[in-house]
Formats: structure tokens, C-alpha cells, sequence
């Protein structure tokens, strides 16, 4: 009974202290969010066009976006692992090295941007969209490697357990986006009325100044000021090489996870104008109930990464486990508050007698796969930690695009498994393939953990 006791505290003080370091990310990530949602929202108060090209736009953006920030993501647990170790050297080298990473990244998809116009025609979009569209696509383009630069410096402040300097400067940029938004969409003090793309240049004005503003507080900081190195910036491309590996399994995988949800809403447009919005509805709430065992992967990976950096392992496997049984608790907390307030979540959306019948039935469906949602995310999080990136990633990606789109497809659109379900078989595919990747990525973990 008291070794039982003496358990239940060391799970409790872990849980308290993953969650002090994992709530300043999801408050991060809600500020993040909340940019492009204040795009999309004023830009529809412009014009159904403006609003059209930013979610044109978005379906091209948001994919490099989650592969740039995937990439850059492996300095956290690189970073952890050495400030477990107390190797200083070695954290301004990495931080140093990155930096070519991220800037490479940048030039990259600068060009694949470059490219928009000729992806968007071969997508067949609609002519009056596209040279908006383009416009603002081209405006991201240039803030870019700002972009990048914030991923980075955000990446390491968190593999030195640094989670609230990155809330407070995102926060900051939420609301000074707003007012810049407002002026460049609508061409206030004699600038030019730029609709969608004043929302480009915005998000690139807002992100440099971020960049701007870690590096300052990063430069200034007595704790991590000797980091900067500028010696370490000399590129050592089998390092170089080494970081990139291990980083891009982390940007595909969010990237390609990331992208199902997407592709699915496309394939539901078939089914009526009052299935798109029911759908909508699901999976709107869904991505935003994510963000919070999304938060907790990242705490996971800086704190088992910092504890197997100090040559802690066992103290690694409880934080691990902890951490996993901690994001399953509070998906329970979620399945609950779903299934109890659906109707008044759905009342947020629309009071439509049809979308509502079909939005219930949907969140329904998604209360079920949230204990799993979180258990996949917690599990890749503890593996990050172990910088263990590529079977995940293999593993994901296989669970996702390999079982929950083709089982979701099969049982929504055709009679393979009896009459077509429409939208609601989607959702089959989606628990199914979330099911499968939460087992694997368990049993992945378990099997690290064991050697």
C-alpha cells in the first residue's frame, strides 16, 4: 500500500510539473492559431474573393509550413539532451548549425511559393482567385526566413525547458497582427487597399519582429547569452547532415498527419453543402481539443530528452509513462466535456436544424477517438525524446494514409462494407487509423524503453 502511495505521489508531482512546462506551449500554439483564424476573418469581411484566396492560399502554405516547423522541431530534444549532459559546446554548435538548416528550408520553399501561380492553374482554381492568391503567397515568401528563424530560436528555448518566453512574445504578435491586418487589408493612412494580401504581408511583418524579439531576449539573457556563438556558425555540413536527418522524419510526419484532415474535408465536399459544414463543425473543434496533448508531446520530449541527457533513464521511462497517462486522463476530461456540451459547442457554429442533427452525430464520433489522439501524440513525443524520429514517422504515416484515409473512404463512399455511410464513415477511417497509431507507437516506445 505504500510503495502504491508512494507511486501515485511521483505520478502526480510529474504530472504538475509536465503541465507547468506544457501549458505556456498551448497557449503558444492557440496564439499561432489565432493568426490565421484573424486572417481568414478579416479577410471574409473584405470580400468572398479576398476569403476565397486566403484558403486557396492556406491549402498550399499550411503543408510547408508544418514541414518547416517539424524539421526545425529536433533542435528540442538535441538541445535537451545536451543541457542534461552539460555540454554547453554542444548546444551552441547544434543552435549554430541549425541555423544553415533553417536557412535552407527558407530558400526552399521561397521557390516552391515562387511556383504558386503554375500549381494553382494545374489545380484548376477558379482565374479571378488566383492572382490574389498568388499575391498572397508571394507576401509570405518574403517573411520566410523570419519564419524560420522563430521556429528555431523557439525550438531551443524549449530544449532549455524555456516554454513562457516564446508564449509572451507569440502573444505579442497576435495582437499586433490584428491592427496590422486592419491596415493593410483595407489601406488605412494612405497605404494601398490590399484585402488578401495585406494578410500575407502582415504574418511576415508580424513573424520577423517575433524573430527579432527572441533573439533579442535569447542575446540579452544571462542564461543563454554565452550560447551564441558566432564560431559556431561555421557550417559543419556531416552535422549539418546529421540535424537534417533527424529532423525531417519529424517535419513529414506532422506534415503528412497534419495534411489527412485536409484531404478528407476535399473528399467530403461531395456530399452536400450541409455535410461540408457538419463535417467542418467535427473537425474545427477536433484540431483545437489537439492542441493541448500536442503541448504535452513537446513537454514530454524536453523532459525525457533532458533526463536521458543526465544519463537518467529510468527516471526517462516514468516521465515517459507519466506523461502519456497524464494526456490520457485529461482526453477522458475532453470525451466528457464533448459529449455532455455538444449541442452548445455546435450552437458556437450554427442553429441550422440539418447541420446540427449532423454535427452531433459527428462529435459523437470524435469524443471517441480523442483517449487515442492523445496517446499517439504523447507516445511520438516520448520517442522525440529519444530522438527516435524515422520508424515513427513511418509508422504514423502508414497508420494514417495507410488505414484511416482508404477504411474512412471505403466506408463513407462506397458498399464494400454495406451502404455507404456518407460523412460519419470518414470518421470510422479516422479512429481506425489513430487506434492503430497510438498500439504502434506504444509498442515502439516500450521496446526503447526495454533496452
Amino acid at each position: 500500500m505504500q510503495m502504491l502511495s508512494s507511486r501515485f505521489h511521483h505520478f502526480i508531482d510529474e504530472s504538475k510539473a509536465l503541465l507547468g512546462l506544457s501549458l505556456p506551449i498551448i497557449v503558444t500554439q492557440l496564439a499561432t492559431n489565432g493568426m490565421n483564424f484573424v486572417d481568414t476573418s478579416m479577410a471574409g469581411q473584405a470580400s468572398a474573393r479576398d476569403l476565397a484566396a486566403i484558403a486557396v492560399g492556406t491549402s498550399l502554405w499550411l503543408p510547408a509550413s508544418l514541414l518547416l516547423r517539424g524539421i526545425l522541431m529536433m533542435l528540442t530534444p538535441v538541445t535537451a539532451h545536451h543541457r542534461g549532459a552539460g555540454n554547453n559546446p554542444g548546444i551552441s554548435k547544434d543552435l549554430g548549425q541549425t541555423l544553415w538548416i533553417a536557412l535552407l528550408c527558407s530558400a526552399a520553399l521561397i521557390s516552391y511559393l515562387n511556383f504558386s501561380e503554375d500549381i494553382l492553374v494545374y489545380m484548376t482554381v477558379a482565374p479571378e482567385i488566383i492572382p490574389v492568391g498568388v499575391g498572397y503567397l508571394h507576401a509570405l515568401a518574403f517573411g520566410l526566413p523570419g519564419i524560420a528563424l522563430f521556429y528555431m530560436l523557439n525550438s531551443f528555448l524549449e530544449g532549455m525547458g524555456n516554454t513562457r518566453a516564446p508564449m509572451v512574445i507569440s502573444l505579442l504578435g497576435l495582437l499586433v497582427n490584428i491592427p496590422v491586418n486592419y491596415v493593410l487589408i483595407y489601406g488605412k493612412f494612405g497605404l494601398p487597399e490590399l484585402g488578401a494580401v495585406g494578410c500575407g504581408w502582415a504574418t511576415s511583418i508580424v513573424y520577423w519582429m517575433m524573430s527579432i524579439l527572441i533573439f533579442l531576449y535569447i542575446r540579452t539573457h544571462h542564461r543563454y547569452e554565452h550560447l551564441l556563438d558566432l564560431r559556431a556558425t561555421l557550417p559543419d555540413f556531416t552535422r549539418i547532415r546529421e540535424l537534417f536527418r533527424l529532423g525531417l522524419p519529424i517535419g513529414v510526419s506532422i506534415c503528412v498527419c497534419g495534411s489527412i484532415f485536409a484531404v478528407i474535408a476535399l473528399l467530403i465536399g461531395k456530399l452536400g453543402a450541409n455535410n461540408i459544414a457538419a463535417a467542418q463543425i467535427a473537425l474545427n473543434f477536433s484540431s483545437m481539443t489537439y492542441m493541448v496533448p500536442m503541448s504535452l508531446s513537446f513537454g514530454i520530449t524536453i523532459r525525457v530528452g533532458h533526463s536521458l541527457g543526465k544519463g537518467l533513464n529510468d527516471e526517462a521511462r516514468i516521465q515517459a509513462i507519466c506523461g502519456i497517462l497524464t494526456a490520457a486522463l485529461i482526453a477522458v476530461l475532453s470525451v466528457l466535456c464533448i459529449l455532455i456540451f455538444r449541442q452548445q459547442i455546435i450552437s458556437l457554429y450554427t442553429n441550422d436544424p440539418l447541420i446540427v442533427k449532423g454535427a452531433s452525430v459527428l462529435l459523437v464520433c470524435a469524443a471517441m477517438y480523442q483517449i487515442s489522439d492523445a496517446v499517439q501524440a504523447s507516445a511520438s513525443g516520448a520517442l522525440r525524446g529519444y530522438k527516435d524520429t524515422r520508424v515513427p514517422m513511418v509508422l504514423s504515416c502508414g497508420a494514417y494514409w495507410g488505414i484511416a484515409l482508404p477504411v474512412g473512404y471505403a466506408f463513407a463512399m462506397t458498399d464494400i462494407f454495406g451502404a455507404p455511410m456518407g460523412t460519419e464513415g470518414f470518421w470510422v477511417g479516422i479512429i481506425s487509423g489513430l487506434t492503430l497509431a497510438a498500439g504502434l507507437l506504444l509498442g515502439r516506445l516500450v521496446r526503447l524503453m526495454k533496452l
